[in-house]
């Protein structure tokens, strides 16, 4: 009797590896983990002087863009108020329709304290759609836009925080007449914080220190339609710190360094159950192996990592460790600015910087130049950007501008 049953054993054995037909988890084409979120457009820098010193403006001096990047800085303005526009031409290679606006306004109430709205707005053109070719077709304008206002604080004469809240609306899904799309509304909360150091004298010439630091885009996912999928914020944390060399009283250099993770869960790697030929008979699926069909019913499982389905904050502290790579793959999800700006009698700014991103992870790397001009109340800021990376930058070959009023210049002393 037992040597019967060892020779059935044996015979089904030699059977599976004759026909080698099994089930497994077959993983999926999803090595790139890529992050992705709605409302990307927060995450483009809408002012020139952050663009030329590569997207960065945590830890730099206060400007009128501050709301943008740290409205704690708006405590260190020695101007009592100011307004703010700028405007970025987008795959200005391809169309000329797609741009992203701003405006902003901040006032200083005090020697303490500083407020501060910004409207930010991001059309991606005119679609047009036709049925057949004769017909006129419609016409729709997708369009994303933000609005937020700030408050800052000065906790200390070196330290200030400050709180946004912001509105957000996203018109993307375009309506064909086959869906239920409307525009997707949220909102989101902004804290941060801004340290500026007393000017200190060192041996050939004095400096200050900077530091800042910035949860940006902290709210609820949001979704298209009714069945659609619920979409994450770009929530953001940045931080950074630079020094200013502070040579006379005509010549200054700032240098400044910052990093920005995206505080949202990483996807994980996925597999589909699924029949193959064990055509090696080693039993697992490798290169050799021909897929077959997926087996009725089987709904994509996890592998590795894991799941991205989480509520928004839960998703903030999950970030942190839930790559598949590990923690090399964390490490990899951060990316990295350094900036230098020029400054000249407090009237001309010559300006450069570079930014760094994960080839998996994006890969965004450009080096950014830019200058700026002062008269009296006026101040000019442009910039131009070149990729460094294999991959077409969208903003390459655009020379983006923008322009500050400053409204009672003069009236705090923070220098």
């Amino acid at each position: 009797m037992n040597n019967k049953i060892v020779l059935l054993i044996v015979m089904i054995c030699l059977f599976g590896h004759v026909n080698g037909q099994t089930t497994t988890i077959v993983p999926s084409d999803n090595d790139t983990r890529v992050i992705t979120t709605g409302i990307p457009f927060t995450l483009i820098a809408p002012d020139a002087r952050a663009a030329a010193l590569g997207d960065m403006g945590v830890a730099t001096s206060v400007d009128g863009f501050s709301q943008q990047w740290n409205p704690s800085k708006y405590a260190f303005s020695e101007t009592k108020s100011g307004i703010a526009v700028s405007y970025t031409p987008f795959l200005r290679e391809l169309v000329d329709d797609i741009f992203l606006g701003n405006v902003t306004y901040f006032n200083r109430l005090d020697e303490r304290s500083a407020i501060g709205a910004s409207l930010k707005y991001f059309s991606l053109g005119e679609i047009e759609f036709r049925d057949r070719e004769n017909d006129p077709g419609t016409t729709q304008k997708p369009n994303e836009f933000s609005i937020d206002a700030s408050y800052a604080l000065k906790l200390t004469d070196q330290f200030s925080m400050s709180v946004a809240m912001r509105f957000l609306r996203s018109d993307l899904r375009l309506n064909t007449g086959l869906n239920n799309a409307e525009a997707a509304n949220t909102f989101g909360v902004d804290i941060s914080g801004f340290y500026q150091s007393e000017e200190q004298a060192y041996k050939d010439f004095n400096g200050r220190w900077r530091g800042g630091f910035a949860i940006q885009n902290v709210g609820p996912k949001f979704r298209y339609d009714d069945d659609g999928t619920e979409n994450f914020q770009p929530t953001t944390l940045r931080l950074g710190g630079g020094f200013d060399f502070i040579f006379d009283d005509y010549n200054k250099l700032s240098v400044t360094a910052e990093v920005a993770k995206l505080l949202v869960p990483t996807p994980p790697i996925t597999g589909i159950e699924t029949n193959f030929t064990d055509n090696n008979g080693n039993g697992v699926f490798d290169e050799g192996d021909d897929i077959g069909e997926r087996v009725v019913g089987a709904e994509p499982q996890i592998i590795s990592g894991r799941s991205s389905d989480v509520g928004f904050l839960p998703g903030v502290f999950q970030s942190f460790g839930d790559a598949p790579g590990g923690f090399r793959e964390e490490l990899q999800e951060f990316t990295w600015a350094l900036g230098a700006e020029y400054l000249y009698q407090d009237a001309f700014a010559f300006r450069a910087g570079y930014f760094n991103e994960s080839e998996e992870k994006g890969f965004r790397k450009f080096l950014a130049i830019g200058a700026g001009f002062k008269y009296n109340v006026v101040n000019l800021d442009m910039s131009y950007l070149f990729s460094t990376a294999k991959t077409q930058n969208p903003l390459e070959g655009t020379l983006r501008f923008s322009l500050t009023f400053n409204i009672g210049a003069g009236t705090y002393n923070e220098y």
